[in-house]
C-alpha cells in the first residue's frame, strides 16, 4: 500500500480529551453525547419499526411465511448491490452529513406507510418499496456510522464509547417492541411506523450540531472508484482476522435473518400470541442484548478480546435449539430466556468485534473495509430471509428455526477453527 499525506485521511484527528474526562470517560466529550442522544433516539425507532412493518404486513395485509421473508430480504438487498460502492463514496464524503441525509430520507420513507394506511392505499408492494429503499439508505448511514467514532474519541476510548453507543441501543432494543405492540393492539400497527420518523428527526438535528469536522481528500488523490473499491476487498482479502471474521458473520446472519423472517409468524400463528405479547416477547428478548452490551468490555478485558468474542459468539447457536419449542414441549418464558441470551452473546461479539476493527484498520481505508465486511455479512441477509420464508411455507415455522440454528452452529465451528482461537487478544493495528 502506498504511503500516504494527512490530506487523504477522511477520519479527523480525534479531539484532546476535554477536562474532566478521568471521572465521565467519554461522557466527558459533547460531540460523543451528541452522537449518543440522536443514535439512541432512533433506536427506539428502529426497534419499533423493526416489529411494527412486519406486524403490518401479517396482522393489516394478511401476509403469509413467504411474503413476510420477502419483506425481509428487501430491506437486505440493497447491501449486495450498493454495499462496496458506498464505502468507497464514503470514504470521499463527510461521514457526518452523510448520516444527516440518511436520517431526513428514512423519516419521509417510513412516514409514507401510516399515511397510505389512513387513506386506504396500503399495499404489500408499497411495504416492499419501502423496505428495499430504506435498505438502500441504511447501506449509506451503517457505512458512515460505524467509521464515525474514530474521529470523535480518542482511540483508547473506542471500546467505552462502542459499550456506550451499543448500551443505549440495547435498551431501545428493550423498550421499541413494547412500545410497538402497544402502539399496534390499540391504534394499529401502521401507526408505529410514525415513532420510527420522528426518531430519526431528532438524530438529524443532534448531528447538526456535532461540532467536530472531517478533512475531505483531495479531488488529486482519487484513482477510480473501482481501484479504491479494489483496494479495500484486497485488505480484508488478506487479512486473517477481517477475512474469517467476514465469512463467519455471512453464515451467521444468513441464520439469524431465516429465523427473523418467521418469527413473527412463528409468535402469532403458531404460538398464538396477540401483537401487544409479540411486543412483550420482543422487548424482553432484547434485555439479553442490553446486558451483552454492558457486559462486552468487562468479557474483553477479563478474558482477552479474541476469548471474549469468541466465547460471546459460540453461546448463541446452541441456546436457540430451545426457542421451536416454546408452546408445546417448554414454557414459553423458558425459550425466551434463551432467546435473550442467544441475542446477548451477539450483541456482546459485535461490540468487541467494532473496537478492534476501527482501531485495526488504516484510516483512510476504513470506510472501504467496513463497506466489503459489511456486504459479505449482510449480503447474506436477503438469502435468509428468503429462505427462511419458503421453509417457514413449506415445513412450518418450528422447523425452519431448528434448521436456522443448525446453520448457526455451523457458523460458530468456523470461527473455532479460525487462527482467532489460538490469539488471547486481536491485534491493536494491521500490517501493512
Amino acid at each position: 500500500m502506498t504511503a500516504t499525506t494527512p490530506r487523504e485521511q477522511l477520519i479527523a484527528t480525534p479531539p484532546d480529551p476535554e477536562p474532566g474526562r478521568g471521572r465521565w470517560g467519554v461522557w466527558a466529550q459533547a460531540d460523543f453525547r451528541r452522537l449518543w442522544i440522536g443514535e439512541t433516539t432512533s433506536g427506539l425507532g428502529t426497534a419499533v419499526g423493526q416489529v411494527s412493518l412486519p406486524l403490518v404486513a401479517v396482522v393489516v395485509l394478511r401476509a403469509g411465511p413467504f411474503m413476510v421473508g420477502l419483506l425481509t430480504a428487501s430491506e437486505w438487498l440493497p447491501w449486495l448491490l450498493l454495499g462496496l460502492s458506498a464505502g468507497a463514496w464514503v470514504d470521499r464524503w463527510s461521514r457526518r452529513t452523510v448520516m444527516l441525509v440518511c436520517d431526513l430520507t428514512l423519516l419521509l420513507l417510513f412516514a409514507s406507510v401510516p399515511v397510505a394506511a389512513w387513506l386506504g392505499v396500503l399495499t404489500v408492494w408499497q411495504l416492499l418499496a419501502v423496505g428495499f429503499l430504506t435498505g438502500s439508505v441504511r447501506v449509506f448511514f451503517t457505512t458512515a456510522y460505524k467509521t464515525l467514532l474514530p474521529s470523535l474519541v480518542p482511540e483508547a476510548d473506542l471500546l467505552e464509547g462502542n459499550v456506550k453507543l451499543q448500551g443505549g441501543a440495547a435498551a431501545m432494543d428493550v423498550a421499541g417492541p413494547g412500545v410497538a405492540g402497544l402502539i399496534a393492539q390499540t391504534v394499529g400497527a401502521a401507526t408505529g411506523l410514525l415513532v420510527d420518523s420522528v426518531s430519526y428527526l431528532v438524530s438529524a438535528l443532534c448531528l447538526t450540531r456535532v461540532r467536530t469536522r472531517e478533512v475531505r481528500p483531495a479531488p488529486a488523490v482519487r484513482r477510480g472508484m473501482r481501484s479504491e473499491i479494489a483496494e479495500g476487498i484486497r485488505f480484508v482479502v488478506r487479512d486473517p482476522y477481517l477475512r474469517t471474521y467476514a465469512s463467519f458473520a455471512g453464515l451467521a446472519n444468513l441464520g439469524l435473518t431465516g429465523l427473523q423472517a418467521v418469527q413473527t409468524v412463528f409468535l402469532v400463528r403458531t404460538v398464538g400470541l396477540r401483537p401487544g405479547a409479540v411486543g412483550v416477547v420482543f422487548a424482553v428478548v432484547s434485555i439479553g442484548g442490553l446486558i451483552g452490551a454492558t457486559s462486552a468490555g468487562r468479557i474483553s478485558r477479563r478474558l482477552g478480546s479474541a476469548r471474549g468474542m469468541l466465547l460471546s459468539c459460540l453461546a448463541v447457536a446452541p441456546v436457540l435449539f430451545l426457542l421451536p419449542l416454546a408452546g408445546r414441549w417448554l414454557p414459553l418464558p423458558v425459550c425466551v430466556l434463551a432467546w435473550a441470551v442467544a441475542v446477548g452473546g451477539v450483541v456482546a461479539g459485535n461490540v468487541i468485534y467494532g473496537s478492534f476493527f476501527q482501531s485495526y484498520c488504516p484510516a483512510e481505508l476504513l470506510g472501504r473495509v467496513s463497506a466489503c465486511a459489511s456486504t459479505v455479512g449482510y449480503s447474506a441477509m436477503p438469502v435468509g430471509a428468503l429462505l427462511g420464508g419458503c421453509l417457514g411455507g413449506l415445513l412450518g415455522t418450528r422447523i425452519t428455526i431448528w434448521i436456522m440454528a443448525s446453520v448457526l452452529l455451523g457458523a460458530a465451528l468456523l470461527l473455532l477453527a479460525s487462527p482467532i482461537r489460538g490469539v488471547r487478544d486481536l491485534p491493536q493495528r494491521a500490517a501493512l
